[in-house]
């Protein structure tokens, strides 16, 4: 199972707005709800699991497993699953996207006429003349200039695998119960403010069978949604 990289369109939205839009693409055996006890690790040698990015991504996975009401097991005997999560960034990708902006044209102001005192008569009374105002000038759209840039995103993910506890038999591997992959992509690479935001994205979709990759999005600012929800822990 693949990452799935997310346009700029909604990348745009990540980095300005108060929502985070995330890839989902889950699978799962039938009846695989029924397996909620669960230890967890890692098959990925390259993480460190002593470091503290992989507590703190096992931490915001803990957390959300239990809003699936799944609970971790005292010990391996005890376990329905082994749940091993894997994390990263993708190498940058280069993209040349056409923006555009607006175009504003100074347009001087109308003009009028005033009387106006310019002296005083041998006997103290004013004189009057006429002078010409322009009033002030204002900008008017005319229209759009497009531009080309080259933009470097960088996709950050998180995958979960879960498996049965005890081999298959016959030094058979044990059998898949059900992954799930999430990912998000923008121009910032930091994974740390990202994981958050992946993990609760899996709460929804463990056991699940989403039947390809689709998008979903997750208020950041929500006290009461699923990233509040992660980021509290247990």
């Amino acid at each position: 199972m693949k990452h799935f990289c997310l346009s700029l369109a909604l990348t745009g939205a990540f980095a300005g707005c108060n929502s985070t839009y995330v890839k989902v693409d889950a699978v799962a055996r039938a009846e695989a709800e029924k397996s909620i006890a669960y230890q967890i690790g890692t098959s990925n040698p390259q993480l460190e699991v002593d470091s503290l990015r992989y507590k703190e991504a096992e931490r915001y996975v803990k957390t959300a497993l239990s809003g699936k009401g799944l609970y971790e097991a005292p010990n391996a005997e005890m376990a329905d699953m082994v749940v091993n999560l894997d994390y990263g960034v993708s190498p940058p990708r280069v993209t040349r996207e056409v923006r555009s902006e607006p175009i504003f044209r100074e347009e001087p102001g109308a003009t009028s006429t005033e009387q106006v005192q310019v002296g005083t008569d041998a006997k103290g009374n004013p004189i009057y003349g006429t002078i010409t105002v322009r009033g002030p000038s204002t900008m008017k759209y005319v229209g759009d200039r497009q531009y080309v840039v080259m933009v470097v995103t960088y996709e950050k993910y998180l995958r979960l695998s879960a498996r049965e506890a005890k081999s298959a038999g016959e030094g058979r591997p044990p059998a898949e119960i059900w992954t799930v992959d999430v990912s998000t992509s923008g121009e910032n690479r930091d994974l740390r403010k990202a994981l958050p935001a992946l993990a609760a994205a899996t709460i929804e979709y463990v056991g699940k069978d989403t039947r390809g990759e689709k998008t979903i999005k997750l208020k950041d600012g929500d006290k009461n949604g699923p990233i509040a929800f992660v980021k509290k822990g247990l």
